[in-house]
């Protein structure tokens, strides 16, 4: 059964002190409206462990916003998926568009990723989406297709079903204030749960939480959420603000 999940993804973003504060203020939330939706936050590495356990016993999951793709050894500045579970941490993000432009991080070195995350008990959200001109180009079903397909060819169906969460970034609407039209995102998402099926099965499609992100705000939202297969959403600058990201979890209905 799809779930639904707004996660906020705080990226390179708010001091120790900010991010446990807003933390907090969020959990208090969570608590007197039990929202729909399941709520997610990835702060820093830095911040993991401290903010896990400030939120002990809350209903938000604590994600990571990456993970490497080795169990161990000489990688400065990685952290491993071991490592993560050893603070109680379960879920991390891998593919971004941000890893993959600035840390060059091709699709078949997120699939390892993914094999390392399932092989340690831990659950991906698996980020893809296209750039501008691939867009113009006619090519974003091609290349959305192809970091699916291969990031899930190593994937068993038992490790995917229940286990996944995939969210749509469409590069150029990351952080630029531009959003695709609804429309435009229920047309990928759609494409993506028929590339799961074809992959990997009709159970690991229609179990598999869709997420759209790209500049999801409090006031777009609902357009998203009214889609079939949008599921919830993967929420960048919205997330460091709690009332714009309070207002976009309460319109996942």
């Amino acid at each position: 059964m799809r779930r639904k999940i707004v996660a906020g993804n705080w990226k390179m973003n708010l001091t120790f002190q900010e991010a446990r504060e807003l933390a907090l203020r969020l959990n208090t939330w969570v608590k007197i409206h039990k929202p729909v939706a399941e709520v997610v936050i990835a702060p820093t590495h830095l911040f993991l462990d401290q903010v896990n356990k400030d939120l002990k016993n809350s209903t938000i999951t604590i994600a990571s916003q990456n993970v490497s793709a080795m169990p161990e050894g000489a990688f400065t500045g990685d952290v491993s998926a071991k490592q993560l579970l050893s603070i109680g941490i379960h879920l991390s993000i891998i593919g971004h568009s941000e890893r993959r432009a600035y840390h060059h991080e091709v699709n078949k070195y997120i699939g390892k990723k993914m094999t390392h995350l399932y092989e340690n008990g831990m659950s991906p959200i698996l980020c893809v989406g296209e750039k501008l001109e691939e867009r113009e180009a006619g090519k974003h079903f091609k290349v959305v297709g192809e970091q699916i397909k291969i990031a899930l060819e190593r994937q068993s169906e038992e490790n995917l079903k229940d286990n996944l969460i995939v969210a749509y970034e469409p590069v150029w609407a990351i952080g630029t204030g531009v959003s695709a039209h609804p429309d435009q995102a229920q047309e990928m998402h759609a494409y993506i749960r028929k590339v799961l099926g074809e992959e990997k099965g009709l159970t690991v499609a229609h179990s598999t939480s869709i997420l759209y992100g790209g500049s999801v705000t409090a006031g777009n939202a609902s357009d998203f959420f009214e889609q079939f297969d949008i599921d919830g959403a993967l929420v960048g600058n919205a997330s460091l603000d709690v009332d714009d990201f309070t207002t976009i979890i309460s319109a996942r209905k």
